[in-house]
C-alpha cells in the first residue's frame, strides 16, 4: 500500500513540476495606453502594447480583436519564445473627441482567465 501511494504522490509531483506554460505581462501599466490630448493633424493614431513571454513555453497570439475606430497593423504571427518580447500596435482613426476603447487580446496565456487579455485605449483628440 504505501508503495502504491509514494507512486501516486511521485506522479502527481512529477506532472505538476514538469507543466508548462505561456504567460503574458504588458509592459503598459494596467495594460493601458493613453493617448493624452493629441493633434488630429499631427499625430498618425500608432501606439504599441509591449509585452514578453514570462513563462516557460512559447506564447501564442490566437487573434486580436479591435473595437470600431481602431485597426490592428501589426500582431505577433509567430510563437513567441520564453523570455522573448513582442508587441502589438494599433491604429485609432483619430475621430475628433475622447477615445475610449478595448482591444481584446486572444492567447494561450495562462495567467489571464481563457487566455483573454483585455488592453484599454484611453485619450482625446483634438482639432
Amino acid at each position: 500500500m504505501q508503495k502504491i501511494i509514494a507512486l501516486l504522490l511521485f506522479t502527481l509531483f512529477s506532472s505538476i513540476s514538469f507543466s508548462q506554460s505561456a504567460k503574458i505581462e504588458f509592459s503598459a501599466k494596467d495594460n493601458t495606453i493613453d493617448y493624452g490630448k493629441v493633434n488630429k493633424t499631427t499625430d498618425s493614431g500608432i501606439r504599441s502594447f509591449q509585452f514578453t513571454n514570462t513563462g516557460d513555453a512559447p506564447l501564442v497570439i490566437i487573434d486580436v480583436l479591435s473595437t470600431s475606430g481602431f485597426t490592428i497593423s501589426q500582431k505577433p504571427t509567430q510563437p513567441i519564445a520564453p523570455g522573448q518580447k513582442g508587441k502589438i500596435e494599433v491604429k485609432y482613426n483619430m475621430a475628433t473627441g475622447p477615445i475610449r476603447k478595448t482591444i481584446t487580446v486572444e492567447s494561450n496565456a495562462t495567467n489571464y482567465e481563457g487566455g483573454r487579455i483585455a488592453l484599454k485605449i484611453k485619450g482625446e483628440v483634438i482639432e
